[in-house]
């Protein structure tokens, strides 16, 4: 499985952006999306994930401002982001598991998109 990310950019605190993960190879073996983030300095973070079935979870520091939606068809998972804030500041990653993989692994990664948001 190959993952794209997409859409990242320089956006003003208060904006949005959309990110966009395209997957190619054997899509047919993902159950679990997901996105990251790095934040200069930091470790990488959870963000959001879905599942085949639209099940969805967020991190507190995005519930309410980022929705995470996928198209089974396109094998394509989205984020949009609303209400952007300098914390959010990041490169964002995708990533894809398997049914067989456990709640916090991930086997396949994008290569990530980077977003700044200035205040």
């Amino acid at each position: 499985v190959q993952l794209q990310a997409s859409g990242g950019g320089l956006m003003q605190a208060g904006g949005s952006l959309r990110l966009s993960c395209a997957a190619s190879g054997r899509t047919f073996n993902i159950y679990k999306m997901g996105w990251f983030r790095q934040a200069p300095g930091k470790e990488r973070e959870f963000v959001a994930h879905i599942t085949w079935s639209s099940s969805t979870y967020y991190a507190d520091s995005v519930k309410g401002r980022f929705t995470i939606s996928r198209d089974n068809a396109k094998n394509t998972m989205y984020l949009q982001m609303n209400s952007l804030k300098p914390d959010d500041t990041a490169v964002y990653y995708c990533a894809a598991a398997p049914q067989s993989a456990g709640p916090l692994t991930y086997d396949y990664w994008g290569q990530g998109t980077e977003v700044t948001v200035s205040s």
